[in-house]
């Protein structure tokens, strides 16, 4: 299959007309919100890495701009058979004005898309319940305001649960000390030409996955693994969690990284650690901590998990660490 086509798990029903009931902006808590319904309060936070967060009991999509949250919005995922794949997932292609290939040509507006195999976030009908074939479908006016703020790379984690990213700034010892004043050197030369929009790969995302399982560490460039090695982890009897770390820039003062963090699964909500914690548990042997430091740059996320890290196939409660090549 061509990896520019969507793929058969599009989905049909997109074909149908937007019904201007199901899309309603209002000014409720996101739990208030009913189908069709969403929020939008970019003011909150004006600047900033953004992470959306897909929330699959919740039927929701929440959006964070440097750790709070700026909108929210009721969302169909996939139905019984088609489960939308949990995990975390790089932003990979942009494209406003989509249309399946494989459906009668469907519009699926404002899409984002997150694997090459067919899962996106766009545009579609809300029925009230998971109907879709594995995409994530949107009322179209949040569709529009999302596709506005999203950039190729960026972090959406989509989970059986809801977390709120905080902000966590320690390089962790997957890095080492790693000095702000080289991450900016790097950062500077990126940031022009990182976000992008139209049908090209998105740009190199490093990802970072490491796995108390195995004692592994795997580093990933737009999800092809570059490069692996060993952990340690202080006291490796407790659980560090299903979380994904976001570097987000660096702090001046303390002269480290600072990362937005979000738990993925019920295990890091049981772990003892919060999220800095965990981080600071990690060791990386020496070679993959270079193999990090030399992919340094905004956006590169760092997976951690209790399961065995295999970029190609789900944990036994379907997380997924890394689906960027499926």
């Amino acid at each position: 299959m061509n990896r520019r086509q969507f793929g058969r798990i599009a989905v049909a029903a997109a074909a149908l007309p937007f019904p201007s009931a199901l899309a309603q902006r209002v000014d409720k808590n996101a739990e208030q919100l009913t189908n069709g319904e969403f929020n939008w309060y970019p003011d909150r936070s004006t600047s900033g890495p953004i992470i959306a967060i897909v929330s699959l009991p919740d039927q929701r999509v929440y959006v964070y701009r440097n750790g709070v949250r700026i909108a929210a919005s009721s969302c169909s995922t996939g139905k019984l058979g088609h489960r939308t794949p949990t995990g975390v997932f790089k932003i990979l292609q942009k494209d406003k004005n989509h249309h399946s290939s494989t459906y009668n040509n469907a519009p699926m507006p404002y899409m984002n898309r997150l694997t090459w195999s067919g899962i996106a976030l766009h545009a579609g009908q809300l029925p009230g319940y998971p109907a879709s074939h594995g995409c994530v479908r949107l009322p179209k006016e949040f569709a529009e305001l999302l596709f506005g703020v999203t950039k190729l790379g960026m972090t959406v984690v989509i989970a059986d649960d809801k977390s709120q990213p905080e902000q966590v700034t320690h390089p962790g010892m997957v890095l080492g000390e790693y000095a702000a004043r080289e991450f900016n050197a790097v950062d500077t030369a990126i940031k022009a030409t990182e976000y992008s929009e139209g049908h090209e790969r998105a740009p190199k995302s490093p990802s970072v996955v490491v796995s108390s399982a195995d004692k592994s560490i795997s580093v990933f460039d737009n999800g092809a693994l570059a490069a692996s090695g060993k952990v340690e982890i202080q006291n490796p009897e407790k659980p560090l969690g299903e979380r994904v770390f976001t570097l987000s820039g660096a702090d001046d003062q303390s002269g480290l990284l600072t990362w937005q963090a979000a738990e993925v699964g019920d295990s890091a909500k049981t772990a003892d650690d919060d999220n800095g914690a965990a981080l600071r548990r990690i060791k990386a042997d020496l070679p993959a901590r270079e193999a990090v430091r030399k992919r340094l740059k905004f956006g590169m996320t760092i997976v951690t998990t209790d399961q065995p890290a295999d970029a190609k196939t789900r944990s036994s409660d379907g997380f997924v660490v890394l689906d960027s090549q499926s």
